[in-house]
C-alpha cells in the first residue's frame, strides 16, 4: 500500500511510531514525565470494522472510526515502508456514519470493492490520551500516553502503552527517547497495534460465544480458547525474495526471528495479565530460546557478505539466551524427562526445587532484556552506530615504505567486473558446505564425545534454520524430504542432549535418592540406543538428494 504515499490531494499521512507497554508501578512515573511539558488529554473512542471473516485484517487493511473530542474522524490503515511505519487516510466525519466513497479512487478500492460480507463493528477502544511534543537533537517526538481499554462482546483488556510518533525529523529520534524512557521506567516492547490485538480479541469472543455453556467440558473448552489468545508463538513464514541482496535479506530475516522473541517476551512479561491471568509458561520460554537461535543462526548464514549487529549485541544476544536456557533447562527435566522415566517404571520422584535463580517473566521484562530487543529493532530498521571497517589512506597505508620512495594509491580498473553472486547463490553455496560437514562429522558419530556431539546438534539446528530462511529461493520438491530426514537427526539429537542434561541432575540426586540410580541407569541405557539411531540417519540424509540441484 505504499502507492498512497503518490496519490495527490488526499488528506494521506506516514505514521512512523514505537509502542511500549508501560507496566503499573511505572503509570504515575510517566504521567509526571509527561506533565512536565505542555501536555494535553483527549477522549478517544474507536470503532473498528471488519466483515466476519476477517477480510479486511487478511488484506491488512483497518477501518475505524473514531471520536475525538467531540470531532469524529474516519482513519484507514495499511503498512508502511518498515515495521514501524502505517499509511493512514484520514477524514473528518459529521457523526459516526462510515463513507467507504472516500476511497473511491485508491489503491485501497479494489480491496473494498471485493469484499464479500457485511462490515460492522468487530472491536473498540475507549482510551484516555495524555499528549505532549518534544524535540530532539534528531527531531520533534509527539509522545503520547494511552490508558483505557480495548473490547470485543464480552471481553475486555486493559490498554497501558505509550507510544513515541515521529513528527519531523529522523526515525532516530523516536529511538532516542523510547530506550531512554525504557530504560528509566521498565517499559516493555510490544509490536501488535491495537488493531492486531483487537482483531484477535474479537476471533476469541466470536468463539467464546459459539460455545454452549450447558453443554459438557463447556468450561475446559473456554478455558482452552481464552488461553490460545496468548499462545506461544513458532516461527514465521521466511521474507527472503530473490532481488534482495544480502543486506536487505539479514535485517528482513532478522525482524522476523526478532518478531517472535517479543510475541512470547509479551506473555512472560504479562503486557496483557498482570494480576489477573498466568499466561507466560514454559513453551513460550522454549519459543522465544527458538527466536534468539533462529536469529544468531542468520548472522552465521550471511557472516561475511554484509556486516551483522554489533559485537555488543551479539554478546548480550548469547548471555540472554544462556540466562534463559536455564529457565528452560528446569523445565524440560520437570515436565519431560521425569514423566518418561516414571513411565519406563522408575519410583515416582519429588525432585528437589530449582537452583536456577533465573525468573523468566522477570528476565523478559527486564531493563536489560528490553534493552537489547529496543536495539535490535532499531539495527533491523538500519539505525544505531555500529562501526564499520575503516578505510585506509595513502597516509596510514604506507607508513612501512621505505623513507624517500614515492608511494601512490594506484586504482585499477579491470577489463570487465568479476559477476554479483545473487541471494540464492549465496545461500546455497553455504548451505551445501554446512550440509557436508554436518554429513562428514555425523557419520562418525558414536565416536565423538559428548561435546563435539553436542556442536553437531547445535550445526544441524543452524543448517535447519537456514533452510528455513532459503526455503522461498529453494527447490520445494527437493527440499522437502532433506528437511524431513533433517528434522528425524534433530529430534535424536534434541532427545540426548535433554539426556545429558538430566544425567548431571541425577548425579547429583543419587546420594540421597535411590531413585536417581535408576534414572541414571536407563539415561546410559538410552543414550546408547539413540547414539547408533544418530550415525545412522546422518548416514541417510547423506544419501538423499541434493536440495541445492
Amino acid at each position: 500500500m505504499a502507492a498512497f504515499a503518490s496519490l495527490a490531494q488526499r488528506p494521506i499521512m506516514s505514521e512512523q511510531e514505537l509502542k511500549l507497554h508501560v507496566p503499573a508501578p511505572a503509570r504515575a512515573g510517566i504521567e509526571r514525565e509527561i506533565a512536565r511539558g505542555t501536555a494535553t488529554r483527549v477522549r478517544l473512542h474507536a470503532l473498528y470494522f471488519d466483515t466476519p471473516d476477517r477480510e479486511l485484517a487478511r488484506a491488512r487493511v483497518a477501518i475505524r472510526l473514531r471520536k475525538e473530542g467531540r470531532q469524529w474522524v474516519q482513519t484507514l490503515k495499511t503498512p508502511g515502508g518498515h515495521a514501524l511505519s502505517r499509511i493512514e487516510l484520514n477524514h473528518e466525519r459529521p457523526g459516526p456514519v462510515l463513507d467507504l466513497s472516500v476511497y473511491a479512487d485508491t489503491p485501497v478500492a479494489a480491496v473494498l470493492a471485493s469484499l464479500q460480507g457485511e462490515l460492522a463493528v468487530r472491536y473498540e477502544t475507549d482510551i484516555s490520551r495524555l499528549l505532549r511534543r518534544v524535540r530532539t537533537r534528531h527531531g520533534t517526538v509527539e509522545i503520547a500516553y494511552d490508558t483505557g481499554w480495548l473490547r470485543a462482546g464480552d471481553l475486555a483488556l486493559p490498554v497501558s502503552e505509550v507510544e513515541f510518533e515521529l513528527v519531523s525529523g529522523k526515525l532516530d529520534a523516536v529511538f532516542d527517547l523510547g530506550r531512554r524512557w525504557q530504560h528509566k521506567f521498565g517499559l516493555v516492547l510490544d509490536l501488535r497495534s491495537k488493531s492486531h490485538r483487537g482483531d484477535a480479541l474479537a476471533n476469541t469472543a466470536q468463539t467464546l460465544g459459539a460455545i454452549d455453556p450447558e453443554a459438557s467440558g463447556a468450561t475446559k473448552q473456554r478455558a482452552k480458547e481464552i488461553a490460545r489468545y496468548w499462545a506461544p508463538q513458532g516461527a514465521g513464514a521466511s521474507p527472503l525474495h530473490a532481488d534482495m541482496d544480502a543486506s536487505q535479506a539479514l535485517r528482513a530475516v532478522t525482524y522476523e526471528c526478532l518478531e517472535q522473541v517479543v510475541a512470547n517476551a509479551v506473555p512472560l512479561a504479562e503486557v496483557d495479565t498482570a494480576g489477573v491471568y498466568c499466561a507466560g509458561g514454559a513453551e513460550h520460554v522454549h519459543q522465544l530460546r527458538v527466536g534468539m537461535r533462529r536469529m544468531r543462526s542468520a548472522w552465521k548464514l550471511f557472516q561475511g557478505w554484509t556486516p551483522g549487529p554489533s559485537e555488543a549485541l551479539v554478546q548480550q544476544a548469547r548471555a540472554l539466551f544462556a540466562s534463559f536456557g536455564e529457565s528452560r533447562d528446569a523445565d524440560v527435566l520437570q515436565d519431560t524427562v521425569l514423566p518418561t522415566l516414571e513411565r519406563a517404571g522408575m519410583p515416582a520422584l519429588k525432585l528437589p526445587p530449582s537452583e536456577s535463580t533465573v525468573d523468566a517473566g522477570a528476565l523478559a521484562a527486564s531493563r536489560d532484556f528490553q534493552g537489547w530487543v529496543l536495539d535490535m529493532l532499531a539495527w533491523t530498521l538500519g539505525l544505531g552506530h555500529d562501526a564499520q571497517p575503516a578505510v585506509a589512506t595513502s597516509a596510514t597505508a604506507n607508513d612501512n615504505a621505505a623513507p624517500g620512495t614515492v608511494s601512490a594509491q594506484v586504482e585499477i580498473i579491470p577489463l570487465s567486473a568479476p559477476p554479483v553472486p545473487t541471494l540464492t547463490e549465496l545461500l546455497t553455496g553455504r548451505l551445501r558446505k554446512w550440509h557436508r560437514r554436518l554429513v562428514s562429522e555425523g557419520e562418525r558419530f558414536l565416536s565423538l564425545e559428548a561435546e563435539p556431539r553436542h556442536e553437531l546438534r547445535k550445526r544441524g539446528k543452524r543448517l535447519r534454520y537456514g533452510l528455513a530462511f532459503a526455503e522461498p529461493l529453494l527447490n520445494a520438491q527437493r527440499l522437502r524430504p532433506y528437511r524431513k530426514q533433517l528434522s528425524e537427526v534433530q529430534d535424536i539429537l534434541g532427545e540426548m542432549n535433554d539426556l545429558y542434561v538430566a544425567q548431571e541432575h541425577f548425579e547429583v540426586l543419587s546420594a540421597g535418592h535411590t531413585q536417581a540410580w535408576f534414572a541414571r541407569g536407563w539415561i546410559v541405557a538410552r543414550l546408547d540406543t539413540l547414539g547408533v539411531q544418530a550415525q545412522s540417519s546422518f548416514h541417510t540424509l547423506g544419501e538423499i538428494k541434493p536440495f541445492w540441484k
